[in-house]
């Protein structure tokens, strides 16, 4: 922390205090002039409720000082005075590495003894489907959702579909790395609204939707424009990440004005790296875990 940084909240800060001993000093001798204090002061609400000259009791007053007291203490154990580390030299950081060290000791032994397991065997092993059940309730519930059945833009992890594979290499690089997918536009190549009412139909009737003549009419330009990574077929590449588009099974929607939005603007998919969070051994745990929701 720069030097003037330091004084103007260390200075600030002291100063602010010996403020509110002086204020709560000088508050404690002052009453209303010529009053004594079995006479009221002169104050009168609805009519007849008066305000008497009492002071305050003594305890309230004290209390006010003992607080002043425990505020000058924890000041002097504690940070906040600027760059100034408190006698006791506690830090959030400290407490952070700490806890993070306690948490390691207990629970790293657990994590390489089940990441030890074949991937299979992991995937079946009821103690560590529980551990790989919290990590996921930890890392991934915000976008699969508590069920893990997805919602649009964010794959349902139960049906068996898998975009990048299911393999525990796969399962592990989604995890650890996270996953780029890009849908690109498509629009200008496909020549306005028609040409993309008609791609969006062909792409439709992949799955079992009608094919009427604008949607054939589109076939040449899927083979030219989408087969690079859906396939000739429309089946998909997990290389690239491209859905398969036979299965009617859909990442975004799979009515024809979903499809057609997918065209005309694009879709950009993330699934963020979780490495650096989770670590090897519980990447593996979680990777067994998120495998066995669809078996």
């Amino acid at each position: 922390m720069p030097a003037f940084w330091h004084w103007f909240i260390a200075g600030g800060t002291i100063l602010f205090v010996i403020w509110c001993v002086w204020l709560i000093s000088w508050s404690s001798k002052q009453g209303p002039a010529n009053v004594a204090d079995d006479e009221v002061v002169g104050h009168k609400w609805d009519g007849d409720l008066e305000e008497w000259n009492n002071p305050a009791p003594k305890w309230w007053l004290y209390l006010y000082f003992i607080t002043i007291a425990w505020a000058i203490g924890y000041l002097v154990a504690f940070p906040g005075l600027g760059s100034y580390e408190g006698m006791l030299g506690w830090s959030q950081e400290g407490q952070y590495e700490a806890e993070m060290q306690a948490a390691a000791e207990n629970y790293d032994p657990i994590y390489e003894e089940f990441a030890a397991m074949d991937f299979e065997v992991l995937s079946q092993n009821a103690q560590a489907q529980a551990l790989g059940k919290s990590l996921y309730a930890s890392y991934c519930t915000t976008c699969h959702g508590s069920d893990a059945r997805g919602a649009p833009g964010y794959p349902n992890l139960t049906d068996n579909v898998w975009l990048w594979g299911n393999a525990e290499s796969e399962l592990y690089i989604s995890i650890a790395n996270g996953r780029n997918a890009v849908m690109p536009v498509l629009a200008p190549a496909l020549g306005g609204d028609e040409g993309i009412a008609n791609m969006a139909k062909y792409v439709k009737s992949l799955s079992g939707g009608e094919a009427d003549a604008g949607a054939m009419s589109a076939q040449p330009m899927f083979v030219a424009l989408c087969s690079a990574c859906h396939g000739v077929d429309g089946t998909g590449n997990k290389i690239f990440g491209a859905p398969n588009l036979t299965d009617d099974i859909w990442l975004y929607g799979g009515s024809l004005e979903t499809i057609q939005e997918t065209l005309l603007n694009g879709r950009n998919g993330v699934m963020p790296a979780h490495g650096d969070l989770l670590g090897e051994n519980r990447t593996k745990i979680l990777a067994a875990y998120v495998y066995s929701l669809s078996q």
